[in-house]
């Protein structure tokens, strides 16, 4: 990950998760450094990606949510060298693998629903070296200082069920950098 991901990040650890469209502007009028794009298609994405580079904010896309691209290398080379987000988000270990060998930033999501994902969590994180994990649901500060030192202190964003300025406080106190949030009003805090 670029220092510039980290740079924002600490400027502003809330991070603009976008999941409608409609919403991407304001996103890019908020305080927000950086955007996370978790909606968008074949027509739109380059748009979307420009503006909020326009605005100088930094985007990643979380790729397995794009619609009309497959989830696979070419659609991840097309992407890249087409449309030029930052960095990407996806699930997917096959993914990270290969966005790292084309250098290419990536946030590896991990839900973690019991201990078995949590354990399942750590050991792909291990294996794939993502440059950042993201945890959902994020407000689980016990959970999180839990994984940080398991997954050698890689970056940890906290996303999903973030309510409000409380459970942003627990998580940064818990060891994220960042806070990602669909909820506009936690974008100005």
């Amino acid at each position: 990950m670029n220092s510039r991901f980290y740079q924002k990040v600490e400027k502003n650890p809330i991070i603009a998760a976008v999941n409608c469209v409609e919403k991407l502007e304001q996103a890019i009028q908020s305080p927000c450094e950086i955007v996370f794009l978790l909606t968008g298609n074949i027509f739109n994405l380059k748009d979307s990606i420009d503006k909020v580079k326009d605005a100088d904010m930094d985007i990643y896309i979380h790729v397995d949510l794009m619609e009309g691209f497959s989830k696979d290398v070419m659609a991840l080379k097309y992407i890249q060298e087409n449309m030029r987000p930052d960095g990407i988000i996806t699930t997917r270990v096959n993914l990270v693998k290969k966005a790292k060998t084309m250098n290419i930033s990536t946030i590896q999501r991990l839900f973690l629903l019991d201990s078995l994902s949590v354990e399942s969590g750590i050991n792909s994180v291990r294996t794939t070296r993502p440059d950042a994990i993201e945890i959902m649901p994020g407000n689980m500060p016990k959970v999180i200082k839990n994984i940080k030192p398991q997954t050698t202190n890689l970056p940890l964003i906290a996303g999903g069920l973030i309510i409000d300025k409380e459970d942003v406080i627990e998580c940064l106190k818990a060891g994220v950098i960042g806070i990602s949030t669909s909820k506009e009003e936690l974008w100005y805090i």
